[in-house]
């Protein structure tokens, strides 16, 4: 592709993305489209009481101050006039700007909840790839920025915009030909903002994609702080750090130096040129006493005309970031996410079948190859193998995060993608290796959103045998366990993991290394959990501790994507050259 037609196609994708942002606007607003019609309504209004003014002001001039015309009576209602006009223009001004402000933070209300919603919707793929920094720059930083869109549109530009139509057509009204010399300024400012969005666009852009990268590495930063102080790696992190605040730094300089010479200089320049013009056209006409009246309100039109016009312009700044915020959010709302599942079919058992499998991230590189497996409702599986032989990419199968290229997995012989989404999510239970906890309290962490009365909660709990340290707290189940259970011990937190997933009464419960991180004797409280589930719940773990799945009724062995032993684990040990037995034997031997 040749350079021009890249640059081409670039400039075509930033207005579509421009058009998009614009049409994502257009949605969120929708609802209040009727507040909007008001509003401008009003705004007309305060513009026509605004233009009063200089009229007004021209009558006092030509009928009483030049002909020495002293009519107290009069004159004072002229004066009176003028104050009453500006005053209701500013009361009304006022309404409608709170009026607007409503508007803006309703909308961009909507459409954050919108951007939030969609990005829970998401499936586990687009967060493989995804920085959660930036994600939350998008779901605040960039939503705020619309904010800031809404008000500027809505209310500076928009009344600007009306106040500088009023003008003119006071001014026509009055003198065409004078509002001929005005006119020119128009086409002068729209050369001056075109020339400024070329000088700050990309600069914008920049900015904004610099703050974004800045909030990425703040959280990455302290989500790894423990790790980044023991390798003494502050010095490193702060220079990266630091060069990318530099060039955040940068871009908001080449913006503010396009504000500065573009912007109110120029257009400073041109209100001083235009008078100038409007004095000159003056002199070369033969005056008469009633013109003078005529000159006053040119001249205050003029100044009702470039103030509004140095207003708008002035907001380009803010447009093009919001804009550009806009596009960014946009963006991620076309991120697709899976067609909902609202067949009502939920499970009955628990059965799973599992028939010639084959997944891939890559569909080029499989990760599972010919997979077989059958797993009884209620029984015990434990699933094993080295590190990269599949285990995690199965159970991600599993629950539902990604779709096999291949083959089938049938629950209670029905198509896994058939069943209900909430049903599925009510009727399977997860168990993660890093127990996820809210800065909430106990009962919370356990309910986890869900209706779930004081009793429920209490047996998921004992379920879970963490009841008896749950009560040891000040608080009970009321007590908060602060940012990430913290609160808690590695193993506490784990054993309300298990209360949550235990606590929607589910037909399967997977355990995803559950047990890795936990003291020999929370294991052992975990296993006393798990043989009290047997034949209730149908259990399927994935195991790098092998003593925590020692008793289940069959043992997976995974290796290299494929089913490489299967049975009890007195059977596997049976096998010489065994991959179970010799992982077992090195556990042993390690402990």
């Amino acid at each position: 592709m040749t350079p021009l037609k890249a640059d081409a196609n670039t400039k075509g994708h930033e207005a579509v993305g421009v058009r998009s942002a614009i049409a994502l606007l257009r949605r969120c607003a929708a609802p209040e489209f009727r507040h909007l019609w008001v509003g401008t309504l009003w705004l007309v209004v305060a513009a026509a009481l605004e233009s009063l003014g200089p009229l007004l002001g021209k009558h006092l001039i030509d009928h009483y101050l030049l002909p020495r015309n002293l009519d107290w009576l009069g004159m004072g209602s002229l004066v009176g006039g003028v104050v009453v006009a500006g005053v209701l223009a500013s009361f009304v001004r006022y309404f409608q700007l709170t009026r607007f402000a409503g508007v803006a933070m309703r909308s961009v209300q909507r459409l954050r909840h919108q951007v939030y919603g969609h990005v829970l919707a998401l499936p586990m793929a687009f967060f493989d790839k995804a920085i959660t920094g930036q994600l939350v720059s998008r779901v605040t930083n960039d939503t705020e920025q619309v904010k800031n869109l809404y008000v500027q549109v809505l209310f500076v530009m928009l009344d600007s915009s009306i106040v500088v139509l009023g003008a003119v057509v006071a001014m026509a009204w009055l003198d065409w030909r004078l509002l001929m010399i005005v006119l020119v300024l128009f086409p002068a400012v729209v050369v001056i903002v075109w020339f400024y969005q070329r000088a700050s666009g990309p600069a914008v852009a920049r900015a904004r994609e610099k703050r974004s990268e800045i909030n990425a590495q703040m959280a990455e930063s302290i989500s790894g702080m423990a790790v980044l102080q023991a390798s003494n790696a502050e010095g490193r992190f702060g220079a990266r750090f630091a060069g990318t605040n530099n060039q955040h730094y940068g871009a908001r300089i080449d913006e503010l130096r396009a504000n500065a010479w573009l912007l109110r200089p120029m257009l400073d320049l041109l209100n001083v040129l235009l008078l100038i013009a409007l004095l000159y056209s003056f002199g070369q006409r033969e005056l008469q006493g009633i013109e003078v009246g005529i000159l006053y309100a040119f001249v205050s039109y003029v100044g009702r005309v470039v103030d509004p016009l140095i207003q708008i312009t002035l907001q380009f700044g803010q447009l093009q970031q919001a804009v550009v915020a806009a596009s960014r959010v946009n963006t991620l709302l076309q991120e697709p996410r899976p067609a909902v599942v609202n067949t009502g079919l939920r499970m009955a058992a628990g059965q799973v079948a599992i028939r010639d499998l084959r997944f891939g991230y890559n569909p080029e590189q499989p990760v599972l190859q010919d997979i077989n497996l059958d797993f009884a409702a209620g029984g015990f599986y434990g699933v094993v193998g080295h590190t990269g032989s599949g285990k995690s990419s199965l159970l991600s199968l599993l629950l539902r995060f990604y779709v096999a290229q291949s083959g089938s997995i049938r629950i209670d012989d029905q198509a896994l993608a058939s069943f209900d989404d909430v049903g599925f999510r009510t009727d399977v239970g997860l168990v993660p290796q890093d127990p996820f906890l809210l800065a909430a309290s106990v009962r919370e962490n356990i309910c986890m959103g869900r209706t779930l009365t004081d009793a429920e909660v209490e047996t998921a709990a004992r379920a879970a045998h963490c009841h008896g340290f749950v009560m040891q707290l000040e608080d009970g189940y009321n007590t908060p366990l602060g940012e990430g259970g913290a609160r808690l011990s590695v193993g506490q937190k784990q054993l309300i993991a298990i209360a949550r997933a235990l606590a929607s009464q589910p037909r399967i419960l997977f355990l995803d290394e559950a047990t890795a991180h936990i003291d020999s004797e929370t294991e052992q409280v975990v296993q006393k959990a798990l043989n009290e589930l047997r034949g209730k719940v149908t259990i399927i773990a994935i195991a790098h501790r092998l003593s925590t799945i020692r008793d289940a009724d069959s043992i997976v062995v995974l290796n290299h994507g494929r089913v490489s032993e299967q049975g009890p684990h007195n059977q596997l040990m049976e096998v010489d050259g065994g991959i179970y037995r010799r992982l077992y034997e090195l556990q042993q031997l390690g402990d």
